[in-house]
């Protein structure tokens, strides 16, 4: 095996089974031992490619980020459904909610890589801003970018709650969400909400 393709193939052994680790117990709770052991290679190999455990932990998050962002796509002029397919990415695979609870416990402050990250948000709230206003009697684009990202923030928390604290949906729901179809039940209703959330304001009056 070439020696460019080998250290990709050790990367990506290395940051599957850090993804493991750290979603299971946070940055602080997290060895690196374990994941060198679960990669398969010594444990300076991490520190030969990432530097320190926090720094492999930003990458893990930027990967992670990536593919959800790659796998979920802008929102679409259907932006209900789009808080469909959030609830749904995040159901199959909850992984990235528990990473991203993680970050929110460990720093406080600035997190790595925030520049592309807020430019990421950015783009998708300029995207949406366009959708809102093909939705309305204003010219597409033309809704303001705060009403945009507060809808954006809004439509996320309502996909990613039932995932987030299944405690919550636990305790709200009972017996419900778990028996057959109730999933799919929840998930109609999250998009009925979006619906009448994002709906111009003379339709949600009828």
């Amino acid at each position: 095996m070439p020696r460019t393709e080998h250290l990709v193939g050790t990367r990506a052994l290395l940051l599957a089974a850090a993804r493991d680790e750290f979603a299971a117990h946070g940055m602080g709770g997290a060895r690196v031992g374990r994941i060198a052991e679960q990669a398969g290679v010594s444990k300076e190999r991490i520190y030969g490619y990432f530097g320190s455990k926090e720094k492999l932990f930003a990458a893990v998050i930027s990967e992670a980020l990536t593919e959800h962002a790659t796998l979920l796509g802008p929102p679409s002029a259907d932006l209900a459904e789009y808080a469909g397919r959030i609830y749904d990415l995040h159901r199959s695979d909850p992984q990235l909610l528990r990473l991203m609870m993680w970050e929110a416990l460990y720093y406080d402050g600035g997190l790595p890589n925030e520049q592309p990250r807020t430019a990421r948000y950015r783009d998708m709230v300029a995207t949406l801003s366009e959708a809102l206003g093909s939705q309305s009697d204003t010219e597409p684009g033309s809704e303001s970018d705060t009403e945009a990202a507060s809808t954006l923030l809004a439509l996320i928390g309502l996909a990613i709650l039932p995932t987030a604290f299944p405690q919550i949906t636990r305790l709200i729901l009972g017996t419900a969400a778990d028996a057959p179809g109730g999933d799919d039940e929840l998930r109609a209703h999250i998009v009925r909400l979006a619906r009448r959330m994002v709906a111009p304001s003379s339709d949600a009056l009828t």
